[in-house]
């Protein structure tokens, strides 16, 4: 993948993809607190733990290196 096309999924996940994970995150722990049965704390905060750091592993290729100059433009003189 060319690094302009990385860049641009990049600004795309941010922009796009991050509010929609972060709504469906929030409604599955809206969901979770809503139940009759109480979770315990420890259980609770794996979850927020996990739903909040969850994402970006998958994703750490698209960023990294993304804020370093362009390695395929030709050398400016």
């Amino acid at each position: 993948m060319t690094f302009k096309a990385r860049k641009r999924l990049a600004i795309f996940v941010l922009v796009i993809g991050l509010p929609v994970y972060i709504a469906i995150a929030a409604t599955i722990m809206s969901n979770m607190m809503s139940q009759q049965i109480q979770m315990p704390k420890t259980i609770e905060f794996l979850v927020y733990l996990l739903l909040g750091i969850g994402w970006a592993f998958p994703l750490k290729w698209i960023f990294k290196g993304i804020g370093q100059p362009d390695p395929d433009a030709p050398p400016k003189q």
